[in-house]
């Protein structure tokens, strides 16, 4: 079958039996892309034993320098103007590549697009069922007009990626390079398009706390001081304002507990009707476990959901007090 062309870079770094799957899934897209180009981040002997045995391009690095700059050395790479970023731990499905030369070729208007996590994660203990379907919760409920890019699933134009830089290699961990670069993009004029239609399996197994450690390190703090510095705050994806509410309630729920040998009766009614307005808030939220998993599965998710609210709320605490200190120690 005639290959499409576009350029598919998957950055790895200690990629395991995942990665195996991911470059399976890749190869056996029909049609195929023109070129699929492997990046092993660093000393990962094992990563690119894997990438050996299939028909793609391998490019190792010495050190490892991050997802960030393993991407623009594989973008730096590519023969096609379509660049397609897939994660070492994404399985894809088979029609993925044609979904995307057919966005970028008949929409001129799109700079680059990103796609969803599916509904059925591959792991099955509970942690890495939410993580993943609260994922693709989020996605498939936000503004198909994007305002930040995924480097899990996300092409772009090279030219345009190009133009504004690339990828921001200053992030030497898997972090928020991908957010950031979205952000230049939107400055700079472009257009980004979610394609609630592309959607990939992740494989990732999560357990509460690599899923609190990412979320409030890895994502929430950065997010929070890029926020705080672009001075930009879109009412999408998981900065909603239902979701800002959602942490205020949190912490005023936190705050009442406190409360409650003091004022007992008083504390006991006002959690009470903080946490209907919370579940009434959400709603939507369990109503889409309940009908992916089960009612006990959907119940079993408040608890982990309302922790999510108060860790996002306490990022965004520790990430403005850091703002205005760092900002009070630079020279007037």
């Amino acid at each position: 079958m005639r290959s499409l062309p576009v350029s598919v870079i998957v950055p790895v770094y200690q990629g395991g039996e995942k990665f195996r799957q991911c470059l399976t899934h890749l190869t056996q897209t029909q049609p195929p892309p023109a070129e699929i180009i492997v990046v092993v981040d660093g000393d990962d002997r094992e990563s690119a034993l894997i990438a050996n045995q299939f028909a793609v391009r391998t490019v190792s690095l010495p050190t490892n320098r991050g997802p960030a700059y393993a991407r623009n050395r594989g973008a730096a790479l590519a023969q096609h103007e379509i660049l397609f970023f897939i994660d070492a731990d994404i399985a894809v499905p088979p029609a993925i590549i044609d979904q995307v030369y057919t966005m970028f070729t008949q929409h001129a208007e799109v700079a680059a697009l990103i796609g969803s996590y599916d509904d059925e994660p591959d792991e099955p203990n509970f942690i890495s069922q939410y993580k993943n379907l609260f994922h693709h919760y989020v996605h498939q409920c936000s503004n198909e007009t994007a305002t930040t890019f995924w480097g899990a699933c996300g092409g772009i134009r090279r030219s345009i990626f190009q133009a504004v830089g690339g990828f921001d290699e200053t992030y030497s961990q898997p972090s928020i390079e991908d957010i950031e670069l979205g952000h230049r993009l939107i400055q700079a004029g472009h257009q980004i398009r979610l394609c609630k239609q592309i959607q990939v399996k992740h494989l990732k197994h999560w357990s509460a706390a690599s899923m609190v450690k990412t979320d409030f390190f890895k994502r929430a703090l950065p997010w929070v001081e890029l926020i705080l510095i672009q001075k930009n705050l879109p009412n999408d994806l998981n900065l909603r304002y239902s979701h800002r509410f959602s942490v205020v309630l949190i912490f005023l729920w936190v705050g009442v507990f406190m409360l409650l040998p003091v004022i007992p009766w008083v504390a006991g009614l006002l959690l009470v009707v903080i946490s209907v307005i919370l579940f009434g808030l959400n709603l939507p939220v369990y109503r889409f476990f309940w009908q992916r998993r089960g009612l006990f599965f959907a119940l079993s998710v408040i608890p982990w959901h309302w922790f999510y609210y108060f860790y996002s709320g306490v990022a965004f605490l520790v990430g403005l007090g850091r703002h205005i200190i760092l900002r009070e120690q630079l020279p007037s």
